[in-house]
């Protein structure tokens, strides 16, 4: 890299941390304090009763303060990772880093604590000292051995986890990315021979945890600046590095790495040679782990030994060696069982997670964040990504059950299997609310046809459609590029493995299937020829016949193209007096709950007919997942303070709607900001008939709730499913292209539900 693109980075960086507002860090208040009352109950006097109950029952600390969830990154900046010892306050930049991270990958709440003491016995005070504001403490970056001394005297005196992450946070991706690439190379734990250079606090930790994982003490030979750790060696030693000296006359790196199946390196750039290398047994696993510069490149470790299996510690090479993938997890289990340490249980528990997702199919949402990358489990691919959400509930759950089962958590759970839904769900911002939904598609195995079966996006729903429903997907395309697009995905599903396929190219249905939409069509205008070229080209309209004729239960289209494209053809085949698309239907998942918006897609211009109609689809749809409707009707009108326009159309909706007795709340016309405020309503029109806030919004024009929808999903984080095609009977939806695999999985169980669970 040159120095004008280093200049550039740097610069790039320092932006990042000085703007919008200096630092990565903020504190927000979880209560709202908005009058005397709530004032009284956060302070003086309401505080003395929570404070009581923690005197009588120390454990409540974790009920009523936010104890339970605080972590304290702690160091001294005596060894910050590539810089060295930069000292306490040149070290927060790092520490606000970490605590980002713990917000970001497991929802926990950290402060980031710089300790000006070099003297490890008394910053091991200091830190023992904070035993009661934080559920558990993470050191970071102090030199070695000093680190060692301070974690033994912490974890002797402190009844909360305290934990090295240079240490041990690194040892157990090490051994999570070695027991996969033993896994790949064929080779056992008990008869592997190790060479590590570095004698550090990362690199004996490692060796421990390598030891734990069943390699031999007398097969690990440990080389450092020195040369080879050796039984009865006086200089640069410590009792952690002792614990791996060889009774041996060889003395060099290159003496001792003869025939070494597994190489690990902490230490510096360049240490490893390719001669080293070429010595080393076959397939032989290569950690070169220094950062940013690692202890042999991988492209010169290749060159002597092209089927070396290689990770470093860096983002630009596969198998990246990423403390990420450890910490927030590991912390998250322990918090919430109330730990009082991390064991070496629970260190392999959290081994044995990262290690097993690796192994399974990847994840949609790390192959959006890893666009480009090949992420299927082998020498590229030994550990998971840290943008994996499945990380979260199963290495969290494992550590908790592996604190549980060695008696050391306070807060047992009751169901493991529970616990872990609440953590999916915090991950998925849809699943607590998908969950009615998924239920009720349980009861009933329906077939559901995805017109663009070739999109990446609908094969990774396919394959989580076979992994979590009973439902069964049918996929619309060339089985040639579908197998194809399986295979470089890593998914275990394809043409000859569990799934359907329509060949557009070449069906022996073909004949039935053209047959049937000229049938149709035949007096709209479609001659035989004009239906014989559509079903050789409309994936759309040859889902719609088919669920026509019953061979699929609803059609999934629209990830490309526009939507009512798609729904013409929908309704042309699918269509009828009892089934007719009476809107489109987006539920919005935000940080407060979930907000409906109709009509996005179907009526440019709602008649109070069509809008009618939408709010009562709306209405049930609404129950499908478990929420109550209140249904505003939004204009730019205020309670009929303007005569024309949307407003106009709004109040005769209503007025249909009052005929009809419905059995959901709903009230208008009103401006969104009335909707959604009720005591702003309130000023407006007091004693309406709409409680609280509304939660379904109902909009006079297309362009409104399209926009509102889009707005909240770019500006407001919001997650959306749908659009839910109301009125058709759930036999097809039309989805839009920005929609996600994790967002066709969601439609997908909705078209999986049966009729008469929402009418």
């Amino acid at each position: 890299m040159d120095e004008t693109a280093k200049e550039t980075l740097r610069q790039a960086a320092l932006f990042y941390h000085e703007h919008p507002k200096p630092g990565k860090l903020e504190i927000r208040a979880t209560k709202p304090l908005a009058n005397g009352r709530d004032l009284s109950r956060a302070y003086s006097p309401g505080v003395a009763e929570a404070c009581l109950e923690i005197k009588a029952n120390p454990e409540d600390a974790a009920r009523y303060t936010a104890k339970g969830n605080l972590v304290a990154v702690v160091s001294n900046g005596t060894a910050v990772l590539g810089l060295g010892n930069i000292g306490a306050l040149a070290s927060k930049p790092v520490m606000e880093g970490k605590a980002v991270l713990f917000k970001k990958f497991a929802n926990i709440d950290c402060f980031d604590i710089e300790v000006n003491e070099s003297d490890p016995e008394k910053l091991a005070d200091i830190v023992c000292a904070l035993e009661p504001t934080f559920g558990a403490i993470n050191l970071e970056d102090i030199k070695a051995p000093d680190c060692f001394i301070v974690e033994q005297i912490c974890r002797e005196r402190m009844n909360i986890p305290v934990f090295h992450d240079d240490q041990h946070g690194t040892a157990i991706v090490v051994g999570a990315a070695a027991t996969n690439a033993l896994h790949v190379a064929k080779k056992a734990w008990g008869d592997i021979k190790v060479v590590s250079t570095g004698g550090g606090a990362a690199g004996i930790a490692c060796l421990n945890m390598l030891v734990k994982l069943g390699v031999k003490r007398e097969n690990i030979w440990l080389c450092d600046i020195h040369g080879l750790v050796y039984e009865g060696r006086t200089e640069d030693m410590n009792p952690q590095k002792a614990a791996f000296a060889q009774a041996s006359d060889l003395r060099t790196l290159d003496e001792v790495i003869d025939g070494a199946d597994l190489f690990l390196g902490l230490s510096g750039p360049g240490v490893l040679k390719p001669e080293h290398v070429a010595k080393m047994a076959k397939r032989p696993v290569v950690f070169s782990l220094a950062n940013p510069t690692p202890e042999i490149m991988p492209d010169l470790a290749r060159a002597v030994a092209p089927d070396a299996i290689i990770a470093t510690g860096r983002s630009d090479f596969p198998n990246q060696v990423n403390n990420v993938l450890c910490f927030p997890f590991i912390f998250r289990g322990a918090l919430d069982v109330g730990a009082t340490e991390i064991n070496d249980s629970m260190e392999v528990a959290c081994v044995e997670g990262i290690a097993a997702l690796a192994r399974a199919t990847t994840s949609a949402e790390a192959a959006a964040a890893y666009s480009g990358e090949q992420l299927t489990f082998g020498a590229d691919y030994l550990i998971p990504k840290p943008f994996d959400p499945r990380l979260s509930g199963v290495v969290s759950t494992a550590v908790a059950q592996a604190a549980m089962q060695t008696g050391v958590a306070k807060r047992p759970l009751a169901d493991l299997n529970a616990y872990k839904q609440k953590l999916d769900a915090s991950v998925y911002k849809s699943a607590l609310l998908m969950r009615p939904v998924f239920q009720a598609a349980r009861t009933a195995s329906r077939k559901i046809v995805f017109a663009e079966g070739e999109d990446e996006r609908v094969l990774r729903a396919a394959q989580a459609i076979l992994e979590e429903t009973t439902e069964q997907p049918i996929l619309i395309g060339r089985p040639e590029v579908i197998g194809q697009r399986c295979e470089r995905m890593g998914l275990n599903i394809g043409p000859d493995k569990g799934l359907e396929i329509v060949n557009p190219e070449n069906d022996p249905r073909y004949r039935d299937y053209w047959g049937t939409y000229h049938e149709l069509m035949a007096r709209r205008g479609v001659t035989p020829d004009l239906a014989r070229a559509i079903m050789r080209t409309n994936t759309t309209a040859i889902g719609a016949v088919m669920v026509h004729r019953g061979e699929a239960d609803s059609l999934i289209c629209g990830t490309f193209g526009e939507f009512r494209w798609h729904l013409n053809y929908v309704t042309q085949v699918l269509g009828s007096e009892r089934h007719r698309p009476n809107g489109a239907l987006s539920m919005m998942i935000l940080e407060d709950g979930p907000l409906f918006l109709a009509d996005t897609h179907v009526w440019a211009l709602p008649t109070p007919e069509q809008l009618a109609e939408t709010a009562i689809g709306a209405a049930r749809h609404c129950r499908r997942f478990g929420v109550e409707p209140r249904i505003a009707f939004c204009s730019q009108s205020q309670f009929g303070n303007q005569a024309e326009g949307s407003g106009k159309r709004m109040r005769e909706a209503i007025a249909l709607l009052d005929a009809l007795r419905t059995d959901f709340q709903y009230e208008g016309e009103m401006n969104v900001d009335a909707a959604l405020d009720p005591e702003l309503r309130e000023r407006h029109l007091p004693g309406g008939r709409l409680d609280g806030a509304a939660n379904v919004l109902i909009f006079g024009h297309a362009d409104a709730a399209s926009a509102t929808r889009n707005i909240l999903k770019m500006k407001a984080g919001g997650l959306e499913v749908g659009p839910i095609l109301m009125g058709m009977g759930n036999r097809a939806h039309v989805v839009t292209p920005g929609i996600t695999p994790r967002g066709l999985l969601n439609m997908a169980a909705i078209a999986g539900t049966p009729v008469d669970h929402y009418g």
